[in-house]
């Protein structure tokens, strides 16, 4: 047996080292697109990977070994509550912690600062503690030392012995660097000092965030956390730490995934041109290989044979791809950091960590990718009848089933009826198979499709010699032309279906800043997610008294965590109308607003509000805000960019009222006429806190969230790029290709008359018009496609909606570019093709 399967192999072998020498260009390009695809969604899933590791050891950090943590559903904890906690049954230790996002003058960030007990988190989380002089040893218990882990050192440009300001309200905190932190972790922004200094300094006297809880042994934590809770009430959340974690997976994990899904976008035009790839060596060897079959080679043979060729394109597709991937993945952590611009994981810097398992699989998904694109034109080598096959001009009969209207058909209706099913677990997966079906069933299209447009082109006849042949060429074979129409169609559609979306959003976002920018100049205590910054009410009557202001609003933004497993709700209390709430709300729809009940206290809620919590207009709520007891009505729904996880707006007297909170955080100021921005805020910045405040006018901040927008877009674009490159390889090995396997064809032209030079008009022409048809079907399917992304995925990823805007220019630009493209590539392999005698213009490659 091993006798008659040695020569076997060795022709494997020599028809594959012959495929490969005659077309190694062809070979390189397939190549080259599984790398890519590969290489972009390794690459992203290491980023990510990264990333969610390091900040989920950071966060583990902070909550050290408790068992269990104790935080407000809103506000602050009563440090009574500590005393009650620490003496409960079951608990051994219980640690106090104050966390606060600190204002430092001159930075857009804010820095995170921890009041600990050291005592306490000595038993609870020793990463935390402070690392003090020898000399000093009890500057950790100083009400003016704060010791910095060495990522915020060197963010703040400071060392042991200097001084730090930061800021609690509008006054300034003047604090002693007294040292490090024992076990900060790299590139985490951190400081500590002690809590009744932290408290003192910040003005936060008998308020704690958290009590971590470290439980005795033999106490079983899920009941002691539900019997807790219960005692506590709801004004008391009482979570475990990897909570945290999941929140923060929560929130990125649609990011996240979209990321993947569009890298496997590239990966998928990849396989495209695989197909292409084998499909034209298959069908430009279909003599060859019938040949064979007559001297017994056996079909199985012949089946394995095309494979193998397939699937050691994406064997060493993938391999490379992993290695770029690799690549890319540590260029882009260290230079970019590990959020990609979705601003989920700040103040962290990951390094790169090779993943086996998820190497394999990409590896997996690159060979399986190439052999799926090989598949077809390998059971149709194997099943071909030799008679048959030997007979020239058989190539379009040998594609005759892809001619099939049916399986496409099917396929279109089913992602039609995929796409308006709702998410799983969060996510859009039914989405993203309505997508993959309606490209997949478009491109089986294109067979019937060129033959109905060019059939009916060429029954109405030309006078002309270029136009006739050219249109009789792509109406009597028109499975061949829809190769190269399938490859035009699957990289333009996705293009035009992810501009559609990306414009659409971010015009979707100016026109929103254009609503909620009403006023002329805004005044900020603090930025960067900072908490320390406020107003209070001398501050505020003293910017609603500064001369050239007509009228001035103060807005108050905190928390509310209405789910352990869910990120933070922003709570937003501003001057709203409840008789017409439009006037300061973009509110979705303009229906009459609901009458309010007696005693009940109308809130607006954003539309993440209505999928995460199932909050609906008219509806009464229930929120751990104000006294026990509150009623709170949904009195109309609103549309928010700015966060995700939602947003509940309240009237400001309200809030005040429930709270007995009266600091602000921002302001916006209509100017009186006459009056201009520039003088407002000259005298502004002239008040005694002036020079703590952020003032900036409308255009500033449209301009500063449009460049965020397109920074975190910027994965997007290049993604988009890869597709359009890909599908550009697909263009050019198809038609070239092509081309060079119809030398008879051109041979006997010029036998009969047909000069080159209208041979080279034939092929230009022909490539400009299956362009065209692939860029006017990539129009029509693209924006089916972006239909399904703008209404159907982005909704149930991000939850919210968004007006539909088509980019109109920038799309006719690159389809004038790959027409152009097209026809040019047509034309320089129709010159190889035509130049010299048939027999060399068969063995040339383009």
């Amino acid at each position: 047996m091993s006798g008659m399967a040695s020569p076997s192999w060795v022709l494997n072998r020599w028809l594959l080292r012959g495929e490969w020498a005659a077309h190694p260009l062809r070979a390189l390009m397939a190549i080259a697109a599984i790398a890519l695809g590969v290489a972009m969604g390794f690459a992203i899933h290491l980023i990510n990977a990264a990333a969610f590791n390091e900040f989920s050891a950071a966060v583990r950090s902070l909550s050290g070994q408790s068992d269990l943590q104790v935080r407000a559903a809103s506000g602050f904890i009563d440090e009574n509550r500590y005393p009650q906690l620490a003496q409960h049954e079951g608990v051994t230790v219980a640690s106090p912690v104050l966390e606060l996002d600190a204002v430092v003058p001159g930075q857009s960030n804010a820095l995170r600062l921890l009041g600990i007990d050291i005592f306490r988190a000595a038993l609870v989380a020793p990463d935390l503690l402070p690392s003090a002089g020898e000399d000093k040893p009890f500057d950790a218990l100083a009400d003016d030392a704060i010791f910095l882990s060495p990522a915020a050192m060197a963010w703040l440009n400071v060392k042991t012995g200097d001084r730090l300001a930061l800021r609690s309200g509008t006054d300034t905190v003047d604090l002693r660097v007294a040292g490090g932190i024992a076990s900060a972790r790299p590139g985490q922004r951190l400081a500590v000092m002690d809590v009744g200094a932290a408290q003192w300094r910040f003005k936060r006297l008998g308020q704690l965030s958290r009590i971590d809880l470290k439980l005795a042994e033999g106490v079983n934590r899920e009941r002691f956390r539900q019997e807790l809770a219960r005692e506590l009430g709801t004004g008391l959340l009482v979570t475990e730490s990897q909570e945290q974690q999941e929140r923060s997976a929560n929130m990125s994990r649609a990011y996240r995934v979209n990321l993947n899904v569009l890298a496997l976008v590239a990966l998928f035009t990849g396989a495209f041109l695989v197909f292409s790839t084998q499909a034209l060596s298959v069908l430009r060897r279909r003599s060859q290989l019938a040949l064979l079959r007559v001297l017994g080679l056996s079909r199985r043979r012949v089946l394995l044979q095309i494979l193998l060729e397939g699937g050691l394109l994406g064997v060493a597709g993938a391999v490379l791809g992993l290695a770029l991937g690799y690549a890319l993945a540590a260029l882009a952590l260290r230079f970019f950091g590990g959020d990609l611009g979705g601003g989920f994981f700040p103040g962290i810097r990951p390094s790169v960590q090779f993943a086996p398992v998820a190497a394999l699989v990409f590896l997996l998904l690159g060979i399986g990718v190439a052999l799926l694109g090989c598949a077809s034109p390998a059971w149709e080598a194997a099943r071909a009848r030799p008679a048959a096959a030997l007979k020239a001009g058989s190539e379009d009969v040998a594609l005759s089933r892809l001619a099939k209207p049916w399986p496409a058909l099917i396929l279109l209706l089913l992602g039609a009826v995929l796409s308006q099913l709702p998410p799983v677990a969060g996510l859009p997966i039914f989405g993203y198979l309505a997508v993959a079906l309606l490209l997949i069933g478009g491109i089986g299209l294109m067979p019937r499709l060129a033959a109905l447009m060019f059939g009916a082109l060429s029954r109405r006849g030309s006078d002309r010699v270029v136009p006739a042949l050219s249109l009789a060429r792509l109406a009597n074979a028109p499975n061949q032309a829809s190769i190269a129409l399938g490859g035009i169609l699957s990289s333009f559609s996705l293009m035009v279906a992810m501009a559609i979306m990306v414009d659409s959003f971010r015009v979707s976002v100016d026109e929103w800043l254009g609503q909620v920018l009403s006023a002329d100049v805004y005044v900020r205590a603090s930025s960067g997610g900072a908490t320390t910054g406020a107003l209070g009410p001398v501050q505020q009557q003293a910017l609603a008294a500064t001369p050239g202001v007509r009228r001035i609003e103060f807005l108050k933004a905190q928390q509310l965590t209405l789910a352990a497993g869910q990120a933070p709700v922003a709570l937003i209390a501003r001057p709203i109308d409840p008789g017409d709430p439009g006037r300061t709300l973009p509110l979705l729809g303009k229906g009459t607003p609901p009458i309010l009940p007696a005693g009940a206290v109308p809130v607006w809620i954003s539309e993440a509000m209505v999928d995460l919590y199932g909050y609906a207009a008219g509806r009464e709520v229930s929120l751990p805000f104000g006294p026990a007891g509150t009623r709170f009505l949904v009195a109309g729904i609103w549309r928010d960019y700015a966060r995700q996880g939602g947003a509940i707006q309240m009237r400001l007297e309200d809030y005040r009222h429930l709270s007995g909170d009266t600091d602000v955080n921002d302001a916006g100021i209509w100017l009186a006429p006459g009056a201009s921005a520039e003088s407002v805020i000259a005298r502004i910045r002239g008040l005694p806190f002036g020079p703590a405040l952020e003032i900036s006018q409308p255009g500033e901040i449209r301009a500063v969230s449009l460049r965020i927008f397109d920074r975190s877009f910027a994965i997007t674009y290049l993604l988009e790029a890869v597709a359009i490159v890909i599908g550009l390889f697909g263009v050019a090995a198809t038609f070239s290709a092509q081309t060079l396997a119809r030398a008879r064809e051109f041979g006997m032209l010029r036998h009969v008359g047909v000069t080159r030079r209208q041979i080279l008009g034939m092929l230009a022409a022909e490539g400009g018009m299956l362009a065209l048809l692939g860029i006017l079907t990539g129009f029509a399917l693209g924006g089916c496609i972006s239909l399904i992304l703008v209404y159907i995925v982005n909704p149930q990823s991000f939850h919210w909606t968004m007006e539909l805007h088509v980019p109109w220019g920038s799309l006719m630009a690159v389809a004038a570019a790959l027409l152009l493209s097209a026809g040019l590539t047509a034309l320089l392999a129709g010159r190889q093709a035509v130049a010299g005698s048939a027999v060399r213009a068969v063995r040339e490659d383009w």
